[in-house]
């Protein structure tokens, strides 16, 4: 094994996936400043960037396209914009500590490059890209599938989620909070499924299973509110279930 993908071993891990061309995961984590008055120094995340912005959009649009089937387009364009936009990636990048893996120029590194927003987005994307171009389509979207529920909008006006909506259900009728307890957690640590039970007073427990832990919690909070009766001030969910 070379000493590069020596480097990269934990990064893989967090990827859920092995480069074959591992000079594209190298050329994704390149900052355009190292490449400069470098001979022989190799490519830089840019052009990357620019296939991974649209292979994000594209899987980004087909998950939320089967998980919300009666979303008009305006929503399902909010719902996008929210996934795909700086912020998102910059979350997602911290997650699997993307910027101790950045390539950088000695300056842009004094001024910590690895932390900068801009950068780590911009170097995701890429990563994105060296997935897709690497594995195909389907090893991106397991990356994608698997990260990104974690970082969905919280505060989506346009629907709300149920979570939300059984702690305002708790909170009037003078219960404690609802409480989440992870009780099985199955699958390899790149691909994990968690199953969550909720707990509240005076209820069944009910339980939900997703890809991530918020997945799951959302997944049990929309079953404990569907066995609710209308007469106990349940708040309106609007549209389906989060995809699990």
């Amino acid at each position: 094994m070379t000493a590069k993908a020596t480097r990269y071993d934990t990064l893989y891990e967090r990827l859920g996936y092995r480069f074959q061309r591992v000079e594209l995961l190298t050329e994704a984590l390149t900052h355009p400043s190292f490449r400069s008055g470098r001979a022989g120094a190799g490519g830089d995340y840019e052009r990357l960037e620019f296939v991974g912005d649209r292979v994000l959009g594209l899987i980004t649009a087909e998950i939320l396209f089967e998980a919300f089937s009666d979303a008009a387009a305006g929503e399902l364009a909010r719902r996008l914009n929210a996934r795909v936009r700086q912020e998102a990636l910059v979350e997602v990048a911290k997650s699997i500590e993307l910027g101790s893996y950045l390539h950088l120029s000695r300056s842009e590194r004094r001024t910590g490059g690895e932390t900068k927003p801009a950068i780590l987005a911009d170097a995701c994307e890429a990563v994105i890209a060296a997935l897709y171009l690497d594995g195909g389509l389907d090893v991106a979207r397991a990356f994608i599938e698997r990260l990104w529920p974690d970082v969905d909008s919280e505060n989506d006006a346009a629907r709300k989620d149920a979570k939300t909506a059984l702690q305002e259900w708790a909170h009037k009728q003078n219960k404690p909070a609802p409480d989440y307890v992870v009780v099985k957690e199955e699958g390899p640590p790149h691909k994990p499924v968690f199953t969550v039970e909720v707990r509240i007073e005076g209820l069944e427990p009910a339980t939900g299973r997703g890809k991530s832990k918020r997945a799951a919690q959302q997944a049990a909070a929309q079953l404990l509110l569907g066995t609710i009766p209308r007469n106990g001030d349940t708040p309106p969910l609007i549209g389906p279930m989060e995809r699990q």
